[in-house]
């Protein structure tokens, strides 16, 4: 039996409790997950909680429920609204009907009355996910799938094989449409092996994809076909700013799918390109970025520009799978790991070489591949910081036990460096975040939308690294930041409250006391009483 989730929003504590008492929750396949008692708390909740239904009074402080449901609306569109209202007003139920509102329910509210709404969501809640989980209509929709012609030429033009005197006729061949200006490739990656008891991981791959279509193709104008293994979408972009924004549609997408139909999706974002056929690059750098969950954890979208800036080049990987495999671990594994896999590579490297002539050319496309490697990754090592023509000479007069070493170590030092400057390239990032909000805390507009705009990064992207590297959102620390301003001040100067709100950034006095007694527990008046009562 799903069990859904509810979020009650009213400024009347006594009503939520009254409401919370009349229902029997559990036995209607409900439960309360928080209380808000204005419509800017309820936002951020939703951010945490993303709640399956928001129960909501109209008339409440700083937002009104009106509003609230068009935000709601705006950014959760799966989220199911209620109003509850004593207002019998007939321009709140049409705006109500507009914001295809479930339920406009007037106070005082009834019991039996709830009991009846809440049923009856509960069975538009389950039909929904069982449309989602029938395994018979994910078998159809894979028959109905993109025509062959279509998803060939789409996995043909990934691969670079298109010629440029090709396309046109493709394009009205097939009756494709490409507007751009600007493209970006995605590959949308779900897992195989995180999948629940009676769920096929084929299935779940394509309701994955049905669902990703459903999801993006309107505002994105996307092309969506399957290659190996992945869905893969193409991208239309007005301007090459809108990447930040796709890539957060895209982690909400993640979530989505994790919370309804129990996926685990991974979204790589590959870099933008202006032509058609430069999509190679990046479906090639996209699928690179869905790699990186290995470091930044599935259920969420990755942009490789953002992850990976250090790591970015145009370097071309040999047609060698040992090779790939090598520097991927590089990037990615454990010290241990990467000692064996060096260990098997350069066995088998020299293991092909008969004569002294062929051992100097395998030691010298070896020296080739890594300075490559170190070149494109911005890597500065001591080996190859001399003269290059000496350390062949080096390495061609070393034994083979020497050798091996020689390069395991190389293949090590590659791996530190990439941690140490990944490393450094966060806790830089999280430092100018905080840089700034020192200069700019008493600025109303300053935002997480302002600051990720500031600083050209996607909202997920700028709130993952955020929290992980000082264990708070980057709201909260903000907020805190402009409390703790407002307490100094308070103390050190005789300003009204009202004038202390503005500098700190609150241009509403109500909603600046209202955080501050939230963080201090006392009104700022009270607050500045008390401290002075101390100091006497």
């Amino acid at each position: 039996m799903e069990k859904y989730t509810v979020l009650l929003v009213d400024d009347e504590e006594e009503v939520l409790q009254v409401i919370k008492k009349k229902i029997n929750w559990e036995g209607l396949g409900f439960s309360v997950i928080g209380y808000a008692d204005n419509g800017v708390k309820a936002l951020e909740m939703m951010e945490e909680y993303q709640p399956d239904v928001v129960m909501t009074d109209i008339k409440m402080p700083y937002m009104d429920g009106m509003e609230l449901a068009k935000r709601i609306k705006s950014g959760y569109p799966a989220t199911k609204i209620l109003i509850f209202t004593g207002f019998d007003e007939f321009e709140y139920a049409k705006e109500a009907v507009h914001l295809e509102v479930e339920e406009y329910i007037l106070k005082p509210v009834n019991s039996v009355e709830l009991t009846n709404v809440f049923t009856q969501l509960k069975i538009k809640l389950d039909q929904e996910i069982s449309e989602k989980r029938n395994a018979e209509i994910l078998k159809n929709y894979y028959m109905e799938s993109l025509p062959f012609l279509k998803t060939n030429f789409y996995s043909t033009l990934i691969e670079g094989r298109i010629h440029e005197n090709e396309v046109e006729k493709y394009l009205a061949d097939y009756q494709i449409t490409f507007t751009g200006p600007f493209y970006c490739c995605l590959v949308i990656h779900t897992s195989s092996t995180q999948v629940s008891k009676n769920m096929n991981p084929v299935l779940l791959a394509i309701s994955v994809q049905k669902q990703a279509k459903e999801y993006l193709a309107e505002r994105w104008k996307v092309k969506c076909f399957s290659y190996l293994g992945n869905t893969v979408m193409i991208a239309q972009l007005s301007n090459e700013n809108e990447i930040s924004e796709l890539t957060d549609e895209c982690d909400r997408f993640c979530r989505y799918a994790r919370r309804m139909i129990d996926a685990v999706v991974t979204v790589g974002v590959g870099c933008v390109c202006s032509d058609v056929l430069d999509l190679s690059q990046s479906y090639n750098s996209a699928r690179e970025a869905v790699s990186y969950r290995a470091l930044y954890g599935a259920v969420r979208a990755i942009n490789i520009k953002e992850i990976a800036p250090q790591e970015m080049g145009e370097f071309e990987m040999p047609n060698d799978a040992e090779l790939s495999r090598l520097l991927k671990m590089i990037r990615f594994n454990s010290e241990e790991e990467v000692k064996q896999e060096a260990d098997r590579y350069i066995s088998r490297l020299f293991q092909a070489a008969k004569s002294l002539q062929q051992h100097h050319i395998a030691v010298m496309e070896l020296v080739s591949v890594m300075y490559r490697f170190a070149s494109n990754h911005d890597i500065t090592v001591s080996a190859f910081s001399g003269d290059m023509r000496e350390l062949y000479g080096k390495l061609l007069e070393m034994e083979p036990d020497s050798l091996r070493k020689w390069f395991t170590e190389l293949c090590l030092s590659f791996r530190e460096y990439l941690i140490s400057t990944r490393n450094k390239s966060t806790k830089t990032f999280v430092q100018k975040a905080q840089e700034y909000v020192r200069s700019h805390y008493m600025e109303a507009e300053l935002s997480l939308d302002s600051m990720c705009e500031e600083l050209g990064v996607s909202n997920s992207y700028f709130s993952t690294i955020f929290k992980k590297e000082t264990g708070n959102s980057f709201i909260s620390y903000l907020t805190d930041y402009r409390m703790d301003q407002a307490a100094r001040r308070l103390l050190e100067t005789n300003e009204k409250s009202y004038m202390i709100a503005k500098e700190v950034g609150y241009t509403d006095p109500n909603y600046f006391s209202y955080v501050f007694k939230r963080r201090f527990g006392v009104s700022p008046s009270k607050y500045r009483t008390e401290h002075a009562a101390s100091e006497s």
